[in-house]
Protein backbone atom coordinates (compact mmCIF):
# COMPACT_ATOMS: atom_id res chain seq x y z
CA UNK A 1 0.00 0.00 0.00
CA UNK A 2 1.54 3.15 -1.29
CA UNK A 3 0.89 6.63 1.01
CA UNK A 4 -1.19 8.36 -1.71
CA UNK A 5 -3.54 5.23 -1.21
CA UNK A 6 -3.15 5.19 2.35
CA UNK A 7 -4.03 9.60 2.25
CA UNK A 8 -7.48 8.42 0.64
CA UNK A 9 -9.02 6.11 3.44
CA UNK A 10 -10.66 7.14 6.71
CA UNK A 11 -8.31 7.84 9.62
CA UNK A 12 -9.62 5.00 11.55
CA UNK A 13 -8.98 2.87 8.50
CA UNK A 14 -5.96 4.07 7.42
CA UNK A 15 -4.35 3.34 10.83
CA UNK A 16 -5.25 -0.42 11.52
CA UNK A 17 -3.89 -0.88 7.63
CA UNK A 18 -0.64 0.84 8.93
CA UNK A 19 1.18 -2.49 9.76
CA UNK A 20 0.02 -4.31 6.86
CA UNK A 21 1.60 -1.72 4.60
CA UNK A 22 4.81 -2.26 6.56
CA UNK A 23 4.53 -5.71 6.01
CA UNK A 24 4.44 -4.90 2.44
CA UNK A 25 7.19 -2.70 1.82
CA UNK A 26 9.03 -5.01 3.79
CA UNK A 27 8.43 -7.63 1.83
CA UNK A 28 7.98 -6.17 -1.60
CA UNK A 29 12.03 -5.36 -0.80
CA UNK A 30 12.93 -8.94 -0.41
CA UNK A 31 13.06 -12.54 -1.92
CA UNK A 32 10.48 -13.21 0.52
CA UNK A 33 7.64 -11.78 -1.11
CA UNK A 34 7.95 -14.23 -3.77
CA UNK A 35 8.14 -16.92 -1.33
CA UNK A 36 5.18 -15.91 0.90
CA UNK A 37 2.85 -14.96 -2.01
CA UNK A 38 3.50 -18.62 -3.51
CA UNK A 39 3.07 -20.56 -0.15
CA UNK A 40 0.24 -18.01 0.51
CA UNK A 41 -1.63 -18.58 -2.82
CA UNK A 42 -1.72 -22.19 -2.65
CA UNK A 43 -2.21 -22.66 1.01
CA UNK A 44 -5.43 -20.28 0.22
CA UNK A 45 -6.47 -22.51 -2.83
CA UNK A 46 -5.64 -25.66 -1.01
CA UNK A 47 -8.64 -24.95 1.68
CA UNK A 48 -11.27 -23.61 -0.70
CA UNK A 49 -10.45 -26.85 -2.77
CA UNK A 50 -10.96 -28.77 0.68
CA UNK A 51 -14.24 -27.22 1.52
CA UNK A 52 -15.55 -27.98 -1.57
CA UNK A 53 -14.79 -31.86 -1.51
CA UNK A 54 -11.98 -31.65 -3.57
CA UNK A 55 -14.17 -30.60 -6.35
CA UNK A 56 -12.47 -30.52 -9.83
CA UNK A 57 -12.92 -26.77 -10.54
CA UNK A 58 -11.69 -25.94 -7.15
CA UNK A 59 -8.25 -27.33 -8.47
CA UNK A 60 -5.93 -25.73 -6.46
CA UNK A 61 -2.85 -25.15 -8.71
CA UNK A 62 -5.25 -23.50 -10.75
CA UNK A 63 -6.66 -20.93 -8.77
CA UNK A 64 -2.91 -20.25 -6.98
CA UNK A 65 -1.78 -19.58 -10.37
CA UNK A 66 -4.77 -17.32 -11.12
CA UNK A 67 -4.17 -15.32 -7.81
CA UNK A 68 -0.46 -15.02 -8.21
CA UNK A 69 -0.77 -13.55 -11.63
CA UNK A 70 -3.51 -11.09 -10.26
CA UNK A 71 -1.18 -9.75 -6.95
CA UNK A 72 1.72 -9.41 -9.91
CA UNK A 73 -0.12 -7.40 -12.57
CA UNK A 74 -2.13 -5.24 -9.49
CA UNK A 75 1.45 -4.51 -7.98
CA UNK A 76 3.40 -4.33 -11.36
CA UNK A 77 6.19 -6.62 -9.57
CA UNK A 78 8.13 -8.52 -12.68
CA UNK A 79 8.40 -11.73 -12.66
CA UNK A 80 12.16 -12.14 -12.08
CA UNK A 81 11.34 -10.11 -8.87
CA UNK A 82 8.73 -12.88 -8.00
CA UNK A 83 11.23 -15.62 -8.36
CA UNK A 84 13.23 -14.93 -6.89
CA UNK A 85 11.68 -15.78 -3.48
CA UNK A 86 9.55 -18.86 -5.88
CA UNK A 87 12.98 -20.10 -6.39
CA UNK A 88 13.23 -21.67 -3.21
CA UNK A 89 9.92 -23.77 -3.44
CA UNK A 90 11.14 -24.56 -7.33
CA UNK A 91 14.07 -26.21 -5.52
CA UNK A 92 11.90 -28.16 -3.91
CA UNK A 93 10.20 -29.80 -6.84
CA UNK A 94 13.28 -32.09 -6.96
CA UNK A 95 13.31 -33.34 -3.37
CA UNK A 96 9.64 -33.67 -4.12
CA UNK A 97 10.11 -36.03 -6.83
CA UNK A 98 12.51 -38.22 -5.83
CA UNK A 99 10.43 -38.90 -2.50
CA UNK A 100 7.66 -40.18 -4.84
CA UNK A 101 9.62 -43.28 -4.63
CA UNK A 102 8.76 -44.17 -1.03
CA UNK A 103 4.95 -45.07 -2.05
CA UNK A 104 6.70 -46.72 -5.28
CA UNK A 105 8.82 -49.11 -3.39
CA UNK A 106 6.26 -50.27 -1.18
CA UNK A 107 3.94 -51.64 -4.17
CA UNK A 108 7.34 -52.63 -5.81
CA UNK A 109 5.91 -56.66 -6.26
CA UNK A 110 2.33 -54.87 -7.75
CA UNK A 111 4.36 -53.24 -10.28
CA UNK A 112 6.78 -56.50 -11.25
CA UNK A 113 3.80 -58.64 -11.65
CA UNK A 114 1.46 -55.70 -13.61
CA UNK A 115 4.92 -54.25 -15.28
CA UNK A 116 4.15 -56.08 -19.22
CA UNK A 117 0.50 -53.88 -18.81
CA UNK A 118 2.06 -51.21 -17.32
CA UNK A 119 4.76 -50.51 -20.10
CA UNK A 120 1.90 -51.20 -22.88
CA UNK A 121 -0.26 -48.69 -21.59
CA UNK A 122 2.90 -45.98 -21.12
CA UNK A 123 3.79 -46.77 -25.00
CA UNK A 124 -0.44 -46.34 -26.18
CA UNK A 125 -0.51 -43.41 -23.89
CA UNK A 126 2.44 -42.12 -25.22
CA UNK A 127 1.65 -41.83 -28.50
CA UNK A 128 -2.33 -41.12 -28.47
CA UNK A 129 -0.97 -37.98 -26.89
CA UNK A 130 1.21 -37.09 -29.94
CA UNK A 131 -0.61 -38.15 -32.15
CA UNK A 132 -3.96 -36.62 -31.18
CA UNK A 133 -1.76 -33.07 -30.49
CA UNK A 134 0.06 -33.06 -33.45
CA UNK A 135 -2.76 -34.48 -35.84
CA UNK A 136 -5.08 -31.37 -34.58
CA UNK A 137 -2.20 -28.29 -34.64
CA UNK A 138 -0.87 -30.09 -38.35
CA UNK A 139 -4.55 -30.03 -39.25
CA UNK A 140 -5.21 -26.44 -38.04
CA UNK A 141 -2.26 -25.06 -39.93
CA UNK A 142 0.42 -24.99 -37.23
CA UNK A 143 3.90 -23.47 -37.82
CA UNK A 144 6.79 -25.99 -37.49
CA UNK A 145 7.53 -24.17 -34.48
CA UNK A 146 4.33 -24.18 -32.64
CA UNK A 147 4.36 -28.10 -33.45
CA UNK A 148 7.82 -28.80 -31.82
CA UNK A 149 6.71 -26.98 -28.98
CA UNK A 150 3.53 -28.90 -28.65
CA UNK A 151 5.47 -32.36 -29.11
CA UNK A 152 6.58 -32.74 -25.46
CA UNK A 153 3.27 -31.09 -23.76
CA UNK A 154 2.56 -34.18 -21.30
CA UNK A 155 5.77 -34.81 -20.28
CA UNK A 156 6.80 -32.71 -16.90
CA UNK A 157 7.78 -29.22 -17.84
CA UNK A 158 11.78 -29.37 -17.24
CA UNK A 159 11.91 -31.91 -19.60
CA UNK A 160 9.46 -30.81 -22.19
CA UNK A 161 11.29 -27.17 -22.53
CA UNK A 162 14.91 -29.03 -22.85
CA UNK A 163 13.57 -31.19 -25.54
CA UNK A 164 11.55 -28.16 -27.27
CA UNK A 165 14.76 -26.03 -27.06
CA UNK A 166 16.60 -29.22 -29.14
CA UNK A 167 14.05 -29.84 -31.80
CA UNK A 168 13.64 -25.88 -32.69
CA UNK A 169 10.85 -25.12 -30.64
CA UNK A 170 10.12 -22.67 -28.06
CA UNK A 171 10.92 -23.13 -24.48
CA UNK A 172 8.24 -20.54 -23.05
CA UNK A 173 5.76 -21.91 -25.77
CA UNK A 174 6.58 -25.71 -24.17
CA UNK A 175 6.11 -24.39 -20.92
CA UNK A 176 2.68 -22.96 -21.43
CA UNK A 177 1.31 -25.90 -23.04
CA UNK A 178 2.85 -28.33 -20.28
CA UNK A 179 1.01 -26.58 -17.54
CA UNK A 180 -1.93 -25.95 -19.45
CA UNK A 181 -2.09 -29.44 -20.15
CA UNK A 182 -1.50 -30.63 -16.43
CA UNK A 183 -4.10 -28.25 -15.16
CA UNK A 184 -6.86 -29.23 -18.29
CA UNK A 185 -6.14 -33.15 -17.15
CA UNK A 186 -6.87 -32.30 -13.61
CA UNK A 187 -10.26 -30.77 -14.12
CA UNK A 188 -11.27 -33.43 -16.42
CA UNK A 189 -9.88 -36.55 -15.05
CA UNK A 190 -12.59 -37.19 -12.46
CA UNK A 191 -15.63 -36.76 -14.22
CA UNK A 192 -14.50 -38.37 -17.28
CA UNK A 193 -12.94 -41.76 -15.51
CA UNK A 194 -16.36 -41.63 -13.74
CA UNK A 195 -18.56 -41.54 -17.12
CA UNK A 196 -16.35 -44.23 -18.83
CA UNK A 197 -16.93 -46.56 -15.65
CA UNK A 198 -13.25 -46.46 -14.20
CA UNK A 199 -13.71 -47.37 -10.82
CA UNK A 200 -9.88 -49.13 -10.25
CA UNK A 201 -7.80 -46.47 -8.25
CA UNK A 202 -4.55 -47.61 -9.65
CA UNK A 203 -5.61 -47.13 -13.70
CA UNK A 204 -7.30 -43.74 -12.81
CA UNK A 205 -3.92 -42.77 -11.22
CA UNK A 206 -1.84 -44.29 -13.67
CA UNK A 207 -4.25 -42.73 -16.50
CA UNK A 208 -3.82 -38.90 -15.26
CA UNK A 209 -0.30 -39.59 -14.32
CA UNK A 210 0.72 -40.29 -17.81
CA UNK A 211 -1.56 -37.89 -19.30
CA UNK A 212 -0.92 -34.77 -17.19
CA UNK A 213 2.48 -35.24 -15.17
CA UNK A 214 2.59 -33.33 -12.08
CA UNK A 215 -0.23 -31.35 -11.58
CA UNK A 216 -2.47 -34.47 -12.70
CA UNK A 217 -0.31 -36.44 -10.39
CA UNK A 218 -1.21 -33.92 -7.31
CA UNK A 219 -4.77 -34.36 -8.24
CA UNK A 220 -4.35 -38.13 -8.24
CA UNK A 221 -2.88 -37.63 -4.45
CA UNK A 222 -5.80 -35.30 -3.26
CA UNK A 223 -7.75 -37.79 -4.05
CA UNK A 224 -6.34 -41.22 -3.40
CA UNK A 225 -3.07 -42.81 -2.10
CA UNK A 226 -3.10 -45.80 -4.14
CA UNK A 227 -4.54 -43.34 -7.39
CA UNK A 228 -1.38 -40.81 -6.19
CA UNK A 229 1.42 -43.62 -6.46
CA UNK A 230 0.48 -44.61 -10.14
CA UNK A 231 0.05 -41.94 -11.01
CA UNK A 232 3.58 -40.99 -9.66
CA UNK A 233 5.31 -44.06 -11.51
CA UNK A 234 3.34 -42.97 -15.00
CA UNK A 235 4.71 -39.51 -14.55
CA UNK A 236 7.86 -40.39 -14.05
CA UNK A 237 7.99 -43.38 -16.71
CA UNK A 238 6.75 -41.09 -19.30
CA UNK A 239 9.09 -38.13 -18.13
CA UNK A 240 11.94 -41.23 -19.04
CA UNK A 241 10.76 -41.60 -22.37
CA UNK A 242 9.87 -38.59 -23.65
CA UNK A 243 13.56 -37.57 -23.03
CA UNK A 244 14.76 -40.42 -24.64
CA UNK A 245 12.64 -40.42 -27.90
CA UNK A 246 10.82 -37.05 -28.37
CA UNK A 247 14.40 -35.47 -29.45
CA UNK A 248 14.79 -38.17 -32.06
CA UNK A 249 10.74 -37.59 -33.05
CA UNK A 250 11.52 -33.90 -33.33
CA UNK A 251 14.85 -34.19 -35.76
CA UNK A 252 12.42 -36.56 -37.63
CA UNK A 253 9.65 -34.59 -38.12
CA UNK A 254 11.87 -32.04 -38.92
CA UNK A 255 13.42 -33.82 -41.70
Amino acid sequence: MNEGLAAKLPVGLGLALEPLAEVWVYLAATPLFGLTLTLGAYVAADHVSARTGRHPLANPVLWSVLAIIAVLAATGTPYRRYFEGAQFVHFLLGTATVALAIPLARLWPELRARSGALLTALALGAFTSIAVALGLAWALGASPTMLASLLPKSVTAPIAMGVAEKIGGSATLAAVFTVTTGIVGALVVTPLLNAMGVRDWAARGYAIGLAAHGIGTARAWSVHPRAGAYASLAMGLHGVLGALLLPWLGGWLRG
